[in-house]
């Protein structure tokens, strides 16, 4: 009897994370971010395929999360740029395991 609510303790953890990196863009974005700040634009022209309302949707999901923080740079005009935060650098060794795990995954599907 205890079992189903320590597997239901487990589970929400893992809800938690899948919710927050799920979905088609979530991870290109971060992915872009690994290296350094972007701005909205060149996050625009680099993700290809992405419209300009889910960018900003996505963005704003993640920076709701932590994930990311939006930076005012002042250069002669009002510039804002997006850049991982300490939280959301801590995924980039997870992502890393997915991708080893997907190409493994890929390599099973294409011998079957």
């Amino acid at each position: 009897m205890d079992q189903p609510i320590e597997i239901n303790r487990n589970l929400l953890p893992l809800r938690d994370a899948i919710d927050v990196i799920s979905g088609k863009w979530k991870l290109p974005i971060i992915l872009t971010l690994v290296q350094n700040g972007k701005r909205y634009k060149d996050l625009n022209n680099t993700i290809t395929g992405i419209s300009s309302k889910v960018l900003s949707r996505e963005l704003q999901n993640l920076e709701e999360n932590f994930l990311i923080e939006k930076k005012n740079v002042n250069c002669g005009h009002q510039i804002v740029q997006y850049s991982l935060t300490d939280h959301g650098r801590s995924l980039v060794p997870l992502i890393d395991e997915i991708l080893k795990w997907g190409q493994k995954h890929r390599n099973v599907i294409i011998r079957n």
